[in-house]
C-alpha cells in the first residue's frame, strides 16, 4: 500500500473502534450496523491504495501504459497520437511512466472536477502534465482529476529521470490519464481495452 492510503485507512480504522467501544457498553443496531460499515471501509481503502508488483516490458522503443484502467480514447490530430485511460474506484491508481526518460516540463493546473469521461475533461478539469523526453521520443502524460477524485499526487519533479514503469504518482478516487506520444508510433490498444499500467505495452515506435 502506498503511503498516502495510511491516513484513510488509520482514520476509518479509528471510527470503527469507536463503534465497536459504543456497541460493547451501549448496544444497539445503529452502532453496530456503524462498526461494519468503517471495517467494510477500512477493508476498502487498504485495497484501494494497494500497490501491487509489477513486471516491466523489457522490449525497446515500446510506449507503456502509465495507469490501469478502461481504454475510452484513442485519436490522432496534429499533435500526435493520443490514449486515454479511464480509472474506476476500483482499479490501482497508482500512474507509472510511460517511457525512461527525463522530465522536462511540469504543468499543473487548477481546474475544474468534471467528469474525466468528457472530452472536454483534457481541456478544463484539475491536471497534471509531465513531459518526458525520451532517447527516441518525447511523451506527454497527464493526470486528469474527475468528479469523485479529490487531490492528483505527483512525486517526480522537473529534471528527474524515470525508468520505464517506474511509479511517479497517483489520482485519489477514481481518474483518467491521458498519453500524448509522436505521430510515429503505432498504436496497439483500442477504446474498450483493458491496460495495466507498467506492463501493457500500449504503443511501438515504428
Amino acid at each position: 500500500m502506498v503511503k498516502e492510503g495510511i491516513p484513510f485507512v488509520l482514520a476509518t480504522l479509528l471510527i470503527a473502534g469507536i463503534f465497536a467501544f459504543i456497541y460493547f457498553w451501549v448496544g444497539g443496531l445503529v452502532f453496530l450496523a456503524g462498526l461494519i460499515l468503517f471495517i467494510l471501509l477500512t477493508f476498502f481503502m487498504a485495497y484501494f491504495f494497494r500497490d501491487p508488483v509489477r513486471t516491466i516490458p523489457s522490449a525497446a522503443d515500446i510506449v507503456v501504459s502509465a495507469a490501469d484502467g478502461r481504454v475510452t480514447r484513442v485519436e490522432e490530430n496534429e499533435n500526435g497520437k493520443f490514449v486515454s485511460v479511464f480509472l474506476s474506484p476500483l482499479d490501482v491508481h497508482i500512474n507509472r511512466a510511460p517511457i525512461a526518460g527525463k522530465i522536462t516540463r511540469v504543468d499543473y493546473i487548477r481546474g475544474k472536477k468534471n467528469p474525466a469521461t468528457s472530452d472536454a475533461a483534457s481541456l478544463v478539469n484539475e491536471r497534471n502534465s509531465l513531459t518526458i523526453e525520451g532517447e527516441k521520443m518525447t511523451v506527454v502524460c497527464t493526470q486528469i482529476a474527475g468528479i469523485v477524485a479529490r487531490r492528483i499526487v505527483c512525486w517526480s519533479k522537473t529534471g528527474d529521470n524515470l525508468k520505464i514503469g517506474e511509479k511517479f504518482g497517483l489520482i485519489k478516487f477514481s481518474s483518467r490519464t491521458d498519453l500524448l506520444m509522436p505521430r510515429e508510433v503505432e498504436i496497439l490498444v483500442s477504446v474498450g481495452d483493458r491496460v495495466v499500467g507498467g506492463e501493457t505495452i500500449i504503443a511501438r515506435l515504428d
